[in-house]
Protein backbone atom coordinates (compact mmCIF):
# COMPACT_ATOMS: atom_id res chain seq x y z
CA UNK A 1 0.00 0.00 0.00
CA UNK A 2 1.25 3.49 -0.82
CA UNK A 3 1.07 6.34 1.68
CA UNK A 4 1.96 10.02 1.25
CA UNK A 5 4.66 10.72 3.86
CA UNK A 6 5.68 14.28 2.93
CA UNK A 7 5.24 17.18 0.54
CA UNK A 8 8.28 19.05 -0.76
CA UNK A 9 8.30 22.77 -0.05
CA UNK A 10 10.73 25.54 -0.96
CA UNK A 11 14.38 25.16 -1.82
CA UNK A 12 16.71 25.94 1.09
CA UNK A 13 20.11 27.44 0.34
CA UNK A 14 22.01 26.81 -2.88
CA UNK A 15 23.13 23.19 -2.48
CA UNK A 16 19.93 21.35 -3.38
CA UNK A 17 18.23 21.07 0.01
CA UNK A 18 14.44 21.37 0.29
CA UNK A 19 12.05 21.95 3.15
CA UNK A 20 9.40 19.26 3.57
CA UNK A 21 5.97 19.21 5.14
CA UNK A 22 6.02 15.93 7.06
CA UNK A 23 2.87 13.78 6.83
CA UNK A 24 4.03 10.77 8.83
CA UNK A 25 4.43 10.13 12.56
CA UNK A 26 7.67 8.26 11.80
CA UNK A 27 9.84 10.62 9.74
CA UNK A 28 13.04 8.98 10.99
CA UNK A 29 11.83 5.67 9.49
CA UNK A 30 10.14 6.90 6.29
CA UNK A 31 12.40 9.84 5.47
CA UNK A 32 15.83 8.58 6.52
CA UNK A 33 18.95 8.54 4.32
CA UNK A 34 18.75 5.82 1.69
CA UNK A 35 14.95 5.76 1.54
CA UNK A 36 13.64 5.50 -2.02
CA UNK A 37 10.29 7.20 -2.48
CA UNK A 38 7.80 7.29 -5.31
CA UNK A 39 6.42 10.70 -6.24
CA UNK A 40 3.31 12.48 -7.41
CA UNK A 41 3.73 13.59 -10.17
CA UNK A 42 5.34 10.23 -10.99
CA UNK A 43 7.70 11.74 -13.60
CA UNK A 44 9.61 13.56 -10.84
CA UNK A 45 10.75 10.35 -9.15
CA UNK A 46 11.60 8.01 -7.74
CA UNK A 47 13.73 10.07 -5.36
CA UNK A 48 16.41 8.69 -3.06
CA UNK A 49 17.09 10.61 0.15
CA UNK A 50 20.79 11.41 0.52
CA UNK A 51 20.68 13.31 3.79
CA UNK A 52 18.33 15.02 6.19
CA UNK A 53 18.56 17.49 9.06
CA UNK A 54 16.32 19.67 11.19
CA UNK A 55 16.78 23.44 10.84
CA UNK A 56 14.65 25.95 12.78
CA UNK A 57 12.06 23.27 13.52
CA UNK A 58 11.72 22.18 9.88
CA UNK A 59 13.01 19.03 8.24
CA UNK A 60 15.41 19.64 5.34
CA UNK A 61 16.16 16.87 2.84
CA UNK A 62 18.69 16.50 0.05
CA UNK A 63 18.06 13.98 -2.73
CA UNK A 64 20.62 12.11 -4.78
CA UNK A 65 21.32 13.93 -8.04
CA UNK A 66 19.89 17.27 -6.88
CA UNK A 67 22.84 19.60 -6.39
CA UNK A 68 21.63 23.16 -6.80
CA UNK A 69 18.79 25.52 -5.94
CA UNK A 70 17.09 25.33 -9.34
CA UNK A 71 16.99 21.51 -9.16
CA UNK A 72 15.52 21.72 -5.66
CA UNK A 73 12.99 24.37 -6.68
CA UNK A 74 11.82 22.13 -9.55
CA UNK A 75 10.68 19.57 -6.95
CA UNK A 76 8.40 22.01 -5.12
CA UNK A 77 4.92 20.65 -4.22
CA UNK A 78 5.92 17.09 -5.14
CA UNK A 79 4.33 14.48 -2.87
CA UNK A 80 6.66 11.79 -1.48
CA UNK A 81 5.10 8.33 -1.33
CA UNK A 82 6.30 5.29 0.66
CA UNK A 83 5.32 1.65 0.20
CA UNK A 84 3.89 0.41 3.51
CA UNK A 85 2.69 -3.06 4.47
CA UNK A 86 -1.06 -2.66 5.24
CA UNK A 87 -0.63 -4.99 8.24
CA UNK A 88 2.21 -2.92 9.69
CA UNK A 89 1.35 -0.97 12.84
CA UNK A 90 3.20 1.86 14.60
CA UNK A 91 5.36 0.76 17.54
CA UNK A 92 3.42 3.02 19.94
CA UNK A 93 -0.10 1.61 20.52
CA UNK A 94 -1.35 5.21 20.94
CA UNK A 95 -0.27 6.10 17.37
CA UNK A 96 -2.08 5.33 14.15
CA UNK A 97 -1.39 5.54 10.45
CA UNK A 98 -3.71 7.72 8.40
CA UNK A 99 -5.07 4.72 6.47
CA UNK A 100 -6.22 3.15 9.78
CA UNK A 101 -8.26 6.25 10.65
CA UNK A 102 -9.80 7.11 7.28
CA UNK A 103 -13.46 5.97 7.07
CA UNK A 104 -13.83 5.42 10.84
CA UNK A 105 -17.26 6.38 12.18
CA UNK A 106 -17.11 9.30 14.61
CA UNK A 107 -19.54 9.00 17.52
CA UNK A 108 -20.21 10.64 20.87
CA UNK A 109 -19.81 8.63 24.09
CA UNK A 110 -23.57 7.90 24.06
CA UNK A 111 -23.34 6.47 20.53
CA UNK A 112 -24.74 9.51 18.69
CA UNK A 113 -23.37 9.49 15.15
CA UNK A 114 -21.39 12.58 14.14
CA UNK A 115 -20.01 11.46 10.77
CA UNK A 116 -17.12 9.70 9.04
CA UNK A 117 -13.42 10.60 8.88
CA UNK A 118 -12.59 11.42 5.25
CA UNK A 119 -9.17 13.03 5.69
CA UNK A 120 -6.41 13.69 8.24
CA UNK A 121 -4.87 17.16 8.16
CA UNK A 122 -1.37 17.33 9.66
CA UNK A 123 -0.73 20.81 11.04
CA UNK A 124 2.46 21.90 12.84
CA UNK A 125 0.62 22.18 16.18
CA UNK A 126 -1.72 19.16 15.93
CA UNK A 127 -3.52 16.76 13.62
CA UNK A 128 -7.14 17.33 12.59
CA UNK A 129 -9.82 14.85 11.58
CA UNK A 130 -11.87 16.13 8.64
CA UNK A 131 -15.27 14.57 9.32
CA UNK A 132 -18.13 14.43 6.82
CA UNK A 133 -21.52 14.81 8.51
CA UNK A 134 -24.56 12.82 7.32
CA UNK A 135 -25.91 16.01 5.68
CA UNK A 136 -22.72 16.36 3.61
CA UNK A 137 -21.22 19.23 5.63
CA UNK A 138 -17.75 18.94 7.17
CA UNK A 139 -16.45 19.52 10.68
CA UNK A 140 -12.81 19.59 11.85
CA UNK A 141 -11.99 17.75 15.06
CA UNK A 142 -8.57 18.14 16.74
CA UNK A 143 -6.94 14.75 17.27
CA UNK A 144 -6.07 15.33 20.93
CA UNK A 145 -6.71 13.12 23.97
CA UNK A 146 -9.13 15.58 25.61
CA UNK A 147 -11.48 15.37 22.61
CA UNK A 148 -10.80 12.00 20.94
CA UNK A 149 -11.19 9.65 23.90
CA UNK A 150 -11.04 6.31 22.07
CA UNK A 151 -9.98 4.83 18.74
CA UNK A 152 -11.54 1.39 18.32
CA UNK A 153 -10.21 -0.21 15.14
CA UNK A 154 -12.20 -3.43 15.66
CA UNK A 155 -15.47 -1.52 15.87
CA UNK A 156 -14.20 0.95 13.22
CA UNK A 157 -15.07 4.01 15.27
CA UNK A 158 -13.60 7.05 17.01
CA UNK A 159 -15.33 8.18 20.21
CA UNK A 160 -15.21 11.91 20.94
CA UNK A 161 -16.23 14.26 23.77
CA UNK A 162 -16.30 17.62 21.99
CA UNK A 163 -16.33 20.93 23.86
CA UNK A 164 -19.46 23.10 23.38
CA UNK A 165 -19.58 24.62 19.92
CA UNK A 166 -17.15 22.24 18.19
CA UNK A 167 -19.87 20.10 16.61
CA UNK A 168 -22.96 22.28 17.06
CA UNK A 169 -22.32 25.97 16.47
CA UNK A 170 -25.62 26.88 18.14
CA UNK A 171 -24.16 25.65 21.45
CA UNK A 172 -21.29 28.10 21.10
CA UNK A 173 -23.75 30.94 20.35
CA UNK A 174 -25.80 30.13 23.47
CA UNK A 175 -22.72 30.03 25.69
CA UNK A 176 -21.29 33.29 24.32
CA UNK A 177 -24.61 35.18 24.51
CA UNK A 178 -25.03 34.10 28.14
CA UNK A 179 -21.52 35.31 28.90
CA UNK A 180 -22.22 38.65 27.23
CA UNK A 181 -25.47 39.10 29.20
CA UNK A 182 -23.69 38.33 32.46
CA UNK A 183 -20.89 40.77 31.62
CA UNK A 184 -23.31 43.56 30.71
CA UNK A 185 -25.28 42.99 33.96
CA UNK A 186 -22.03 43.15 35.96
CA UNK A 187 -21.01 46.32 34.17
CA UNK A 188 -24.44 47.88 34.86
CA UNK A 189 -24.21 47.03 38.57
CA UNK A 190 -20.76 48.60 38.80
CA UNK A 191 -21.98 51.76 37.06
CA UNK A 192 -25.05 52.03 39.33
CA UNK A 193 -22.91 51.68 42.44
CA UNK A 194 -20.19 54.09 41.30
CA UNK A 195 -20.09 57.56 42.91
CA UNK A 196 -21.34 60.29 40.57
CA UNK A 197 -18.88 63.08 39.78
CA UNK A 198 -19.70 66.79 39.57
CA UNK A 199 -21.34 67.67 36.25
Amino acid sequence: MQLVVARIGRAHGIKGEVTVEVRTDEPELRLGPGAVLATDPAATGPLTIESGRVHSGRLLLRFEGVRDRSGAEALRNTLLIADVDPEELPEDPEEFYDHQLIDLDVVLADGTEIGRITEISHLPSQDLFIVERPDGSEVMIPFVEEIVTEIDLEEQRAVITPPPGLIDESEAMVVSSRDEEAESEEAAEKTDGAPKGDA
